[in-house]
C-alpha cells in the first residue's frame, strides 16, 4: 500500500486522527487529508502536520460565501474553510482546493482559479459533480446547460497553459455531457478500494448502490483476502465480463468500462455499457436527462442532515 486518503463524511471529527496519521507515516504510507475545512479547531493543521500528514484537500461548494452557503445550507462556513487553508499552509502543508462544480457555481471557475491562488495552493481540482449519492437525488437542481459547460472547457484549458508550473490544474469532465467515460477509480478493483467506517471495503465510495454485493469487513477477513479473492471486487475486474459494445472496443482497457453505478442508476445493471459512452445504447437517455433537468426547479435541494434517517426536503437559503 503506498497512499491512504482520509476522507469522510468528515475526518476531523475523530480524535484519533493524529494518531492514525502518526502510525501511517511511521510505515512510509503517504497520507492525504480531505476534509471540508469547517469545524477543524485551531491548532489542529499544526498538530496533524507533526503527525506526519503529507497533503491536504479542501472543498469549497462555491468560490464566495454566498454559493457556499446556499449549497452547503451552513452559515459562515466558506471563511472557516478559508481559515483552515491559510492553517494548512501555515504549518507547511500542500495544499489542494477541490471544486465540485454544477449549475450553481458554474460560472464561479475562474474566481475558483483566484481563490486557489489567493490561498497558496499547489493544486486546484476542477470536478464535475459526479452524479451519486446526494449528487443523484439532487440531480435536477445541479445539472448546467451545455453552453456554460462548454464555456467551462475553454476556461480551464487556457488556465491550464496560462498557469503551467505555477498551479497545477485537475479537470474532472462532465459525464453527462461526454463521449466516453472515465475509468472510474482508474478502474474497477485495479489499483484502490475504500473502507467505510463499519470496516466494510468496497471498490469504489458509491458500490453499495449495486443491489445484491456483500462486502467483506477487514477483520474477519485480511485486505488480501478481500482484495483478491472478494466475490464484489471480482465481479468488475479486468475485462472479462464486459458485452459487446465494450468487449471488442479498443477503448475497453483505457476507460475499464466506465463507472457501474452510473451504469445501476441510468442503465438499471451495473453490468451494462456506462451511459456516458457514445457507444452505449443507453446514451441518449444521458440527453433525456439533461433535458429533464433543464426544465426542473433549479433552486430547490434536499440536503443532508446529521442523523436523519430520512431526506428533508426544504427551499435553499
Amino acid at each position: 500500500m503506498l497512499q491512504i486518503h482520509l476522507s469522510g463524511g468528515e475526518p476531523t471529527l475523530r480524535p484519533d486522527l493524529e494518531v492514525l496519521v502518526k502510525r501511517l507515516a511511521d510505515r512510509g504510507i503517504y497520507t492525504n487529508l480531505i476534509t471540508a475545512g469547517v469545524g477543524v479547531a485551531e491548532g489542529r493543521m499544526e498538530a496533524l502536520a507533526r503527525a506526519g500528514l503529507d497533503h491536504v484537500q479542501i472543498s469549497f461548494q462555491g468560490a464566495f460565501a454566498s454559493t457556499t452557503e446556499k449549497i452547503g445550507n451552513q452559515r459562515g462556513a466558506h471563511e472557516k474553510k478559508i481559515e483552515t487553508a491559510r492553517r494548512a499552509r501555515s504549518a507547511g502543508l500542500p495544499l489542494t482546493i477541490n471544486a465540485p462544480i454544477h449549475r450553481h457555481n458554474i460560472e464561479e471557475v475562474p474566481h475558483f482559479i483566484e481563490l486557489a491562488l489567493a490561498l497558496d495552493a499547489e493544486r486546484l481540482e476542477i470536478a464535475n459533480v459526479q452524479y451519486a449519492g446526494w449528487a443523484l437525488v439532487n440531480r435536477n437542481a445541479l445539472m448546467p446547460d451545455r453552453a456554460a459547460v462548454e464555456r467551462q472547457v475553454d476556461i480551464v484549458h487556457q488556465a491550464q497553459e496560462d498557469l503551467l508550473g505555477v498551479l497545477a490544474i485537475d479537470f474532472v469532465t462532465p459525464d453527462y455531457f461526454a463521449m466516453y467515460p472515465k475509468p472510474c477509480m482508474g478502474g474497477w478493483a485495479r489499483d484502490a478500494f475504500m473502507a467505510a467506517p463499519d470496516g466494510s471495503i468496497l471498490p469504489c465510495h458509491a458500490a453499495g448502490t449495486i443491489p445484491g454485493f456483500l462486502f467483506d469487513r477487514f477483520g474477519d477477513k485480511s485486505l488480501a483476502e478481500i482484495w483478491h479473492q472478494s466475490t464484489a471486487f471480482n465481479a468488475f475486474r479486468g475485462t472479462d465480463w464486459m458485452s459487446e459494445p465494450c468487449r471488442n472496443c479498443d477503448r475497453k482497457e483505457i476507460d475499464w468500462g466506465g463507472c457501474r453505478c452510473q451504469a445501476m442508476a441510468i442503465a438499471g445493471s451495473a453490468a451494462a455499457t456506462d451511459p456516458a459512452c457514445s457507444k452505449s445504447p443507453f446514451h441518449a437517455r444521458m440527453a433525456t436527462l439533461i433535458d429533464e433537468a433543464m426544465a426542473a426547479n433549479h433552486d430547490e435541494f434536499q440536503y443532508r442532515r446529521i442523523g436523519a434517517r430520512k431526506f428533508e426536503r426544504q427551499e435553499s437559503p
